[in-house]
């Protein structure tokens, strides 16, 4: 299993088109092998710490394989939306792990 966390930074005023973006596409996770398991939505009082911008999202996804982030990266269904993805997202720090 694999773990990846993104880190979402929205430009301002495209919240919407992002949550649409978001309502199409992670349905699409379950049949890649994978499962949202959190989607965190933090305000600034939920960072003790910080020394960078502030995300507007933060998503923690399982995959059973990079195999299958790959399938989900190029799926046909995702892809339909990806334009609402590129005209609202600002930048994405993608984390790759692995559960110790």
């Amino acid at each position: 299993m694999i773990y990846y966390t993104q880190l979402i930074f929205i430009k301002p005023g495209c919240e919407e088109e992002f949550h649409t973006f978001e309502d199409n596409v992670l349905p699409l996770l379950k049949s890649h092998n994978a499962e949202l398991v959190y989607r965190i939505r933090p305000n600034e009082n939920a960072f003790v710490e910080a020394s960078a911008e502030l995300p507007y999202e933060i998503h923690l996804v399982t995959f059973g394989g990079k195999e299958d982030f790959m399938a989900y990266a190029a799926d046909p269904k995702r892809l339909e939306f990806i334009e609402m993805k590129n005209n609202s997202v600002k930048k994405i720090i993608l984390i790759e792990g692995f559960a110790l």
